[in-house]
């Protein structure tokens, strides 16, 4: 997985970070990503918002 591609996926709710990847070409101009993904903290699908920093795993 190139670096150029990951970006970082943030819970508000319980703080959880996930990194995925996203093609830039065709979302170039878009604006943050909300994606509806399973929490594993609640359980249940929650919004997730793109951001800037990615985040290690401890």
């Amino acid at each position: 997985m190139s670096q150029d591609n990951l970006i970082t996926l943030y819970c508000k709710e319980t703080g959880e970070h996930i990194t995925t990847r996203k093609n830039r070409k065709k979302l170039a101009n878009a604006p943050k990503l909300k994606l509806m993904k399973f929490s594993k903290k609640l359980r249940k699908m929650a919004e997730f918002v793109e951001t800037k920093k990615i985040f290690k795993k401890k």
